[in-house]
């Protein structure tokens, strides 16, 4: 897992089949990183559903949630979909789990994401990390707790 004060690795990522959204273009914002096992299964539907209920606190700290599993674009478009989610999902599908590698947060043996969160400060430095069992839900304490010392900067 990357450290914190690391520099942050850009990478652009599908969020739909048409959109990309490039790590770099958010500079100027903080932004959380949520990296997570797959859409559907019931720890990660939870932890998303949560960050969707807390995405009007974390824009008041001037950060954007990006989502990111190895799943295909077209699965997050119905997941999304299905949990009304209100942001982007980005598929670290191909070259499968290229995105997650670089930060340290791939499963070799399960062949996707781990349960990580990163808080990229405005800068595009690290400026918190957390590594999740796969099965608990990490909440937003931790998140919430970084922007709030980001903001005291």
């Amino acid at each position: 897992m990357l450290e914190i004060n690391s520099v942050a690795p850009d990478f652009t990522l599908y969020a739909t089949p048409d959109q990309q959204i490039t790590l770099s273009e958010l500079r100027g914002q903080n932004v959380i990183l949520a990296f997570y096992p797959a859409d559907w299964s019931p720890v990660c539907s939870d932890e998303m559903a949560l960050y969707n209920e807390m995405l009007k606190l974390f824009k008041e700290y001037n950060a954007q949630l990006l989502g990111i599993s190895v799943d295909s674009k077209w699965c997050h478009m119905a997941f999304t979909q299905s949990r009304n989610l209100h942001f982007p999902l980005l598929a670290d599908f191909e070259e499968k789990g290229a995105v997650s590698k670089a930060y340290g947060v791939y499963n070799e043996k399960e062949g996707e994401c781990e349960r990580a969160l990163f808080v990229i400060d405005k800068n595009g430095i690290i400026a918190w990390n957390y590594l999740s069992p796969d099965a608990i839900n990490p909440g937003a304490d931790g998140i919430l707790n970084a922007l709030e010392n980001l903001k005291n900067k």
